[in-house]
Parts: structure tokens; C-alpha cells; sequence
């Protein structure tokens, strides 16, 4: 077997091999003469054999590209056959127009934590019409539960997940419901613990800084070895696992100076890759730039990425139910229902406007005639969004199960890719809290310290403040599944799967947000958005709101299902236009 890795720097490096039966001596490796920096060896091995790379004579160190950590972050890597696997479904892939994507995270999606556990519900989200599966993080990272966010083996999979084949498993089952899985990728910082890339080569950077500190490598001396090894693990994830596409975390960390953006790079790639296996790929980047130039063409000179998160509409749909006006809500919240009716035709909020959050102007206006609509994700939460607050209260602890329905409607009936946070679709009241199980205690202590500090500036006292190490944190977060048992649980489900199989059955995949148009009233707080044939309407007002689009001013105070039948505790409505008829003597002409 052929074992060979980057190391530029060192003088020497040998190869470690731990057989079943004992450690064997180390074997020098050569330097590579076509590929500088590069050395290789070959040695008798199987998978499951424990390796690493010593480097000048130092202890044994896991392989940068290790694609199993048995042992965790700071363990030998060990031998992985992808080919061994027995793939039960065939998968012919499936692309984002006309997706519903879930974002699901292991740890918490049950209490078991396991790929194997969460597979067995995938069933559920069958019934529920969703089409992709989006996963958090599942590379290594120190002790057992967490976001995933702090990940340090990008080619290696979470062994107390159930590493390679578990992962595999995962999809597996997913593609026998009909559903892709879309794995969330973090290329712009490594976590602060078992990160070992410093030792073999300058795969960071002091010319820029990120809030994790040194940049990732991407444009100084050496950069294009990193490039290729975050693009390698992007593209092995792909291929080796048979996934759908990647969310890209927080591009906007990316630091590239180089003619050719890092991103174009990966795009390319990408698209070369759906190409070789014909079937479809993509990538959604999660930015805060509001760049178009992120989903625009590589030949129109943009990034050729495939999608992109829209937290300007999260963020008028969060303001605009709850009233929360602090931080960067607060220049939603100045006219939250035209905040809202802009962010769903035209996606952004800020499109070169002055952001007072930010101090500036900030973002760039969408060509809404040529941009197709699924290229923008809408949602009400998310991990961030929830995960992110001080107690990780969800927003269903904030506002009313019709309220809860009328952001629903909005997002599944709406222009955009939708996307649900796990048990979302339910109305779940299980928090969603930050966790972490760092197994060194001076790094636990400045998380929590850290926890605590950031929310105290914001009034929150240190017992509000839930402690990211205690396992109950983690425990509080998994999701309850007697919930969808119970009412109001039930009915929000049911609603949540007739929204979804509107959306498929009428909303086109080619939409542009030309097509798109809205109508709201800001004092009485209610909204129509219509496209096609659709016709949503919410009341997001204390009261009965007269909504002239709906039976020409028949108070909404319930929901019309498709079917139309009624829930008066929805107050939202979706509707087929050819539904909407003209009041009694009105002419005909006057109907819309």
C-alpha cells in the first residue's frame, strides 16, 4: 500500500505502523522528486491498520488526510477500503430545484447520537416530503458531543458517530426514503485542540486573521498544496460517500487574494466531478457579504457556487414575528413588514443601503430577473439562529403555533429553497443549546468563560447562561419524538406536510424573483406573497386582519387549506389563485 503525505519543512519523516500484533519499526520515507514537498512509502497493511508520520525524529502524528481516527483527533489514523462498502441503493442523485433541505445534527437528533440512530427516523422525514437531508459537521473533533465546528481531520469522519461505514450507512438509508444527504464542510478555520497541520507545513497564515486567529493558507507560500487538500476533501467526501452537495461554512472567512478565488477553485472542481459521475452536485456557501457574485457563473466572473443562505430573510421573518430589534435585528425592525416583503422579492435587505449594525453600507443588489429563485435558502431558524442565542430557545418558545405556521407558509410556499431545523416541523420546545466535551480542562474553562463574557455584555447574568460542558447542555438539546403525539404538535406537522407537497406541486423550478410579488400593509401587519398559482397570506396582527387579495376583505382569522378546509388557530392562508373568487356583485374583471 502506498502511504504519502506533504510535509515541506522536514528534513526527515518515517512512516509508524501499528499491525494487530505490535508496533513495527518505522520505515523512512523518500522525498517524491516530481512533487515538492511530498514524501512516500509503501508497506503491507489493511483496513483498520493504525498509522502515523513521525517528522525529524518526533512522536507519531496522525495523517493530514487521514480518512479514520479510531481513536480520536490526537490518535493514529487508520487504513480505510471505501471500496469495501456494499452500497443497497443505487443513487442517481438528486439536484437543489425543487429540493426542501432539513438540517439535522447526529448528537441531538436523537439520544442515542449515532448515524445509525438517526437513520432509523429518516422515515419520518419521508412522510414529511423533505428532499435532502442537510448534516452539521461530522469530521473529528475532541471528546464525544458537539456542534462539529470544531473539527480537525477533514477527510476523517466522527468515530463516536460511528466513523466511515456508519456515515455510509446513513446515506444509504437515506437514498432508499428518496432522499440526498448534503454534508455541512468547515474549510475556514480547524478547531483549538488535536489540530496537528502546523507541525507539517504552513497550512495557515499570519497575512490575514479570522476570528479563530491565523487564516487558512489559501494565498502565501504553499498555498496550493492547501487548496488542494481542502478541495481533495471536499471532492473525496462527494465521490467516497455519495453525497448530494456541501454547505460551505462561513465563506466570508475565506481569505483569498489570488486572481483565481479558492471557491471558483472548488466549483470547478465540483462541477467536473457530477460531470465524471453523472449526477448532479452542489455547493451552498453560507455568507453575510450579500455578494451576488457568489452564485453567479464562473463565466460572468463570479464564484459558480450553486446556493446561498439568506439570513436577510431570517431576519426580517424573526423580527417581524417576535419584535426583537437588538444587534443586527435592529435594521429589520425599523419596518418589518417591508423588510420582509423586500427580503422575499428581492432576497436581500441590504443591496449597497447603509447597514447601522455594520456602521456602512453593505451588500449588492440580485439581477431578479436572471437569478433562478432556488439559488437563495430560506428559512425561519436554524442551528446559528437558535444555537447561537443565549439559552437556545427556539422559536417556538416565542411565538404562537400560528404564528409558528404563518413562517411556514412563507418559507415552504415562498420563492426560495426552504429549509427546516430539525423538529421545526413540529413546533419542538427542546432548547438548542451550545454544547461542547472538550477533554481539556483549561480549553473547557475558556469556552465557558467565554460563553458567559459574550452574553454578559448583552444583560445576561451567568447563571442564565446554560454551561457548554455539563452533559445535561447536550442532553436538554436532543430532540423529544412523543412531541408530534401531542397537540398543537400534531396539527403543526400535518400542516408542515401539506405545505410541502403544495410547494412540489406548484411551485416551478425555473422561478425567477421577477415573478415574485408581495403586498403588505405595516400597521396591520399582514402580508400576501403570491407567485404562479400560489397566493399566501399571513396575519402576523394581534386581531383579525381584512386582507383585500383574499375574498375581497373577508377577515383572516383561520387558515384555508388547498382542500379547504379550516384550522382557526393557523391564522395564516395558502391558497390556489383559482380559489380566490370575486365577493358577491363584484364583476368578474375585478377578481385577481
Amino acid at each position: 500500500m502506498l502511504f504519502e503525505v506533504w510535509a515541506p519543512q522536514a528534513k526527515q519523516v518515517s512512516l509508524q505502523l501499528h499491525s494487530r500484533d505490535a508496533q513495527e519499526q518505522p520505515r523512512p520515507m523518500e522525498r517524491d522528486p516530481a512533487r515538492t514537498g511530498w514524501w512516500h512509502t509503501t508497506a503491507p497493511a489493511e483496513p483498520g491498520t493504525r498509522y502515523g508520520f513521525a517528522l525529524d525524529g518526533g512522536p507519531a502524528l496522525p495523517d493530514p488526510r487521514s480518512r479514520r481516527q479510531p481513536d480520536g483527533p490526537d490518535g493514529l489514523s487508520a487504513v480505510v477500503d471505501h471500496g469495501a462498502y456494499t452500497w443497497r441503493h443505487p443513487w442517481t442523485g438528486r439536484g437543489l430545484p425543487g429540493a426542501v433541505l432539513y438540517e439535522l445534527h447526529i448528537g441531538t437528533f436523537t439520544q442515542d447520537g449515532t448515524f445509525d440512530a438517526a437513520a432509523q427516523r429518516l422515515g419520518h422525514l419521508a412522510r414529511l416530503g423533505v428532499t435532502h437531508v442537510e448534516l452539521m459537521p461530522v469530521c473529528p473533533f475532541p471528546g464525544r458531543h458537539g456542534w462539529g465546528y470544531d473539527g480537525v481531520a477533514l477527510w476523517a469522519v466522527h468515530e463516536p458517530y460511528g466513523g466511515p461505514d456508519g456515515l455510509k450507512r446513513f446515506v444509504d438509508t437515506a437514498h432508499g426514503h428518496g432522499l440526498g444527504v448534503v454534508l455541512d464542510v468547515v474549510h475556514n478555520h480547524l478547531g483549538p485542540s488535536g489540530n496537528h497541520l502546523p507541525a507539517y507545513g504552513p497550512y495557515f497564515t499570519e497575512r490575514h486573521h479570522t476570528p479563530w486567529g491565523a487564516a487558512i493558507n489559501l494565498d502565501a507560500p504553499g498555498a496550493d498544496e492547501v487548496r488542494a487538500y481542502l478541495i481533495g476533501s471536499a471532492l473525496a467526501f462527494l465521490r467516497d460517500y455519495r453525497l448530494d452537495g456541501l454547505r460551505l461554512d462561513a465563506v466570508h472567512a475565506l481569505a483569498d487574494t489570488c486572481a483565481t478565488h479558492f471557491l471558483a477553485e472548488l466549483s470547478a472542481a465540483a462541477d467536473a466531478l457530477s460531470a465524471e459521475l453523472h449526477r448532479p452536485l452542489f455547493l451552498i456557501a453560507e455568507s453575510d457579504q450579500n455578494d451576488p457574485r457568489t452564485i453567479a457563473p464562473r463565466e460572468n466572473h463570479g464564484l459558480g457556487l450553486h446556493a446561498q443562505w439568506n439570513d436577510d430573510l431570517h431576519h426580517a421573518l424573526h423580527t417581524a414575528l417576535t419584535g426583537e430589534s437588538h444587534g443586527y435585528y435592529a435594521d429589520f425592525a425599523r419596518a418589518p413588514m417591508a423588510a420582509l416583503a423586500k427580503t422575499l422579492t428581492s432576497a436581500f435587505l441590504h443591496d449597497g443601503g447603509y447597514s447601522s449594525f455594520r456602521g456602512r453600507r453593505h451588500g449588492r443588489p440580485l439581477d431578479r430577473t436572471a437569478t433562478p429563485a432556488h439559488r437563495l435558502l430560506a428559512y425561519a431558524q436554524t442551528h446559528d439562529q437558535i444555537g447561537n442565542r443565549a439559552q437556545g430557545d427556539r422559536l417556538a418558545a416565542t411565538v404562537t403555533p400560528g404564528q409558528a405556521a404563518c413562517a411556514a407558509a412563507l418559507v415552504l410556499c415562498g420563492p426560495y429553497t426552504p429549509m427546516l431545523f430539525m423538529g421545526e416541523e413540529w413546533g419542538a420546545r427542546t432548547p438548542w443549546q451550545y454544547f461542547t466535551d472538550h477533554p481539556d480542562p483549561e480549553l473547557a474553562e475558556a469556552v465557558r468563560a467565554g460563553r458567559r463574557r459574550e452574553f454578559a455584555a448583552h444583560g445576561w447574568s451567568a447563571s442564565d447562561i446554560p454551561d457548554p460542558q455539563d452533559p445535561a447542555t447536550r442532553e436538554r438539546s436532543c430532540l423529544d419524538w412523543t412531541e408530534p403525539e401531542r397537540e398543537p404538535h400534531t396539527w403543526l406537522l400535518d400542516w408542515h406536510r401539506r405545505l410541502i407537497a403544495l410547494r412540489h406541486a406548484h411551485v416551478p423550478l425555473d422561478l425567477r424573483l421577477s415573478e415574485v410579488s408581495v403586498d403588505y400593509d405595516e400597521a396591520a401587519r399582514w402580508l400576501t406573497l403570491r407567485h404562479g398559482p400560489l397566493l399566501v397570506a399571513v396575519n402576523l396582527g394581534p386581531g383579525e386582519a381584512r386582507i383585500p387579495a383574499l375574498r375581497h376583505g373577508r377577515p383572516l382569522a383561520a387558515t384555508f387549506r388547498p382542500d379547504g378546509s379550516r384550522l382557526p388557530a393557523y391564522c395564516a392562508a395558502v391558497l390556489r389563485l383559482t380559489e380566490v373568487r370575486p365577493a358577491a356583485g363584484e364583476p368578474s374583471g375585478s377578481g385577481r
